[in-house]
């Protein structure tokens, strides 16, 4: 440092704050506008892409948010339509088991109409047969004791006794 200040020189110091000074002026009048004006322009630009990166980041929120409705609609529209099928599968069961039991018990009303016609008409015929066997016994048995004129005769009487008169 001391030899700085022993090799001084006034004069070269002179000249050289005055070209420092127009170097200033010059840079200021020609380069500093120009200069102010691109850092300027980037600042504003910088802001402008901030903005639109803020603009875009409340749009894909926005977007995340109505994608997570529509999902949500979604998925109560399905359980709705699930829950619907399941009614209509319930239903549709249920009036098959309806249905089924119906035909069940049209079919058990069928066979017990079909079973009474059936013993009715066996009846029926057994009665006949019945009716016939009893009729060749009795013709029989009457052949065998009428065979005789004693037994006509005293039958004859016995039932003219029973018969009352008015």
């Amino acid at each position: 440092m001391e030899k700085l200040i022993n090799d001084f020189a006034f004069g070269l110091f002179f000249w050289q704050v005055i070209i420092f000074v127009l170097l200033i002026i010059l840079l200021k009048k020609f380069a500093w506008k120009p200069i102010l004006d691109s850092v300027n322009t980037r600042e504003q630009g910088i802001k402008d892409a901030l903005a639109s990166a803020e603009a875009a980041r409340r749009e894909m929120h926005n977007l995340q948010a109505d994608n997570q409705r529509i999902l949500q609609e979604a998925r109560m529209e399905r359980d709705t339509m699930i829950k619907e099928a399941r009614e209509i599968k319930e239903k549709m069961i249920a009036d098959a088991k309806a249905e089924a039991q119906a035909e069940g018990a049209k079919m058990i009303e069928q066979a017990k109409a079909s079973i009474n016609a059936e013993k009715n008409a066996a009846m029926a015929e057994l009665k006949a047969q019945v009716s016939g066997l009893s009729l060749e016994i009795a013709e029989k048995i009457l052949k065998n004791e009428l065979s005789n004129r004693e037994a006509q005769t005293s039958l004859v009487e016995k039932m003219l006794g029973e018969v009352k008169l008015n």
